[in-house]
């Protein structure tokens, strides 16, 4: 296995969250306060492609949008009359 060289940074954490990270490390959970931080960048870091992919999703649902033409108007209540009736079981 490769070693990979580790950068030692400074992090300001509020008692309670230093507490919670002291109490992780004492009953075995981590093995470290890094490994700790290490894990809560990789949910980071996979939220954010998550958060990437649905923002792609939401911008190529714009754009289909966009390119599918004009709107034309709907009277609310009467939509909202059509979906009540598809959601009613049907006899």
């Amino acid at each position: 296995m490769k070693a990979t060289s580790m950068r030692t940074l400074t992090v300001s954490l509020t008692p309670k969250q230093a507490g919670r990270m002291k109490d992780a490390v004492d009953s075995g959970d981590y093995a470290s306060n890094s490994e700790i931080v290490r894990d809560a960048l990789r949910l980071w870091e996979q939220r954010e492609e998550i958060r990437a992919i649905e923002l792609e999703h939401l911008r190529r649902a714009y754009t289909e949008g966009k390119a599918s033409g004009e709107g034309e108007p709907v009277d609310r209540r009467e939509f909202l009359k059509g979906l009540k009736q598809e959601r009613s079981p049907r006899v």
